[in-house]
């Protein structure tokens, strides 16, 4: 039996946070390398560390049915016209699916398909599910002007793979285009 703390939890759908979990932080200098143009990030790099987004993760429990959640909060931002965004990953488990759903802000999911080599952009908005379907990398960006927060719910033995985006990135970027967010093939 689970303990009653695990059972059930608190969060915040304005600042993404939940009570007891465990939170991690990224910051500028912590996206070295993810986004497409190197100057810009630089400059930026150069100017400051600010936040981009932080991550709350609640496990509950470990076995094969178990789930785990997560909620994310993600500032509003560019690096010259690349939108501010999450690493990203890939699940240790690649067959693992999850879902994600929008709680307030305007973002896209950025969903590269391992098996098909095919990428997309899709919403994530508030009231919003996006499915991510297993062997497909994920990536959260914020193309709003306000903090774009949400939770991801996934298996609990999913796990995450952040070293396979380092090494080898997305294929394509999310850039503001005539005042909308475009996904473009990386260069």
């Amino acid at each position: 039996m689970l303990d009653p703390e695990k059972i059930l939890s608190q969060f915040n759908p304005a600042t993404g946070e939940i009570v007891g979990a465990a939170v991690v932080q990224r910051h500028l200098h912590d996206l070295r390398g993810c986004f497409g143009d190197a100057g810009a990030f630089e400059a930026a790099a150069a100017a400051g560390n600010p936040l981009l987004y932080s991550v709350g993760a609640f496990e509950p429990a470990k076995g094969d049915g178990d789930l785990h959640y997560g909620a994310g909060r993600l500032m509003p931002g560019k690096i010259g016209d690349e939108y501010f965004m999450t690493k990203g990953h890939l699940h240790s488990w690649r067959a693992a699916a999850e879902i994600y759903i929008g709680l307030a802000g305007e973002g896209v999911m950025l969903l590269e398909d391992l098996l098909t080599g095919e990428s997309r952009m899709v919403p994530l908005r508030p009231q919003g599910v996006v499915y991510v379907p297993g062997h497909t990398a994920h990536r959260t960006v914020n193309v709003g002007k306000a903090p774009l927060t949400y939770l991801g719910v996934y298996p609990a033995k999913a796990g995450h793979d952040y070293d396979a985006i380092a090494k080898r990135n997305f294929r394509c970027l999310i850039l503001e285009r005539n005042g909308r967010p475009t996904m473009i093939e990386r260069s």
